[in-house]
C-alpha cells in the first residue's frame, strides 16, 4: 500500500504531509525551499511509496484562482511531467493557512515560535491532506 503525499505550493517555501501506509491520518513531513522541492520529493519518492499526490489549489472566496496560483499552475505542470505514474489530485486549500495559524495559538506556541513559517507551511499541508482524507471517507 503506498501512502499519499500532499505538498502545499508557495511562492518561498512547500509544506509537506503525508498518510500512514493505511492512509488513515496526516502527518507533517517537512517544509523545503521551493528550489528544493524536485530534488526533496526525488529522494522522497525512492525511499517511500505514493500512489497519489495532493497539491493544494489557492482560491479565492469566489472560488477563482487567488493570486499564489500563478506559482501553482507551473508546479503541477512541471509534477505530472516528473512523475507521470502518480496521480496529482487538486484540492482547495481555502482556510488551511488561517486553520493553520489557530492550530499554533491554540497549542500555546510563544509569538516567535509562531512566526517560525516552516512550522505555518507544514502544519498547512496537514489539514489540506486530512480534509481530502475526510473527503475520502465520506459515505457515498
Amino acid at each position: 500500500m503506498g501512502r499519499i503525499l500532499a505538498i502545499d505550493y508557495g511562492s518561498k517555501r512547500v509544506g509537506l504531509a503525508v498518510t500512514d501506509p493505511l492512509k488513515i491520518i496526516a502527518t507533517g513531513l517537512d517544509t523545503v525551499h521551493v528550489k528544493d522541492i524536485m530534488n526533496y520529493l526525488k529522494a522522497y519518492l525512492l525511499r517511500e511509496t505514493v500512489e497519489r499526490i495532493v497539491l493544494g489549489e489557492p482560491k479565492t472566496l469566489q472560488n477563482t484562482p487567488s493570486a499564489s496560483a500563478r506559482f501553482v499552475e507551473p508546479f503541477a505542470v512541471f509534477l505530472k511531467r516528473q512523475f507521470p505514474h502518480i496521480p496529482v489530485d487538486r484540492w482547495d486549500e481555502r482556510f488551511t493557512t488561517h486553520l493553520a495559524k489557530k492550530s499554533l495559538l491554540e497549542n500555546g506556541l510563544t509569538k516567535t515560535q509562531r512566526r517560525e513559517k516552516s512550522q505555518l507551511d507544514q502544519i498547512s499541508a496537514v489539514i489540506l491532506l486530512q480534509d481530502y482524507l475526510n473527503y475520502l471517507q465520506r459515505p457515498t
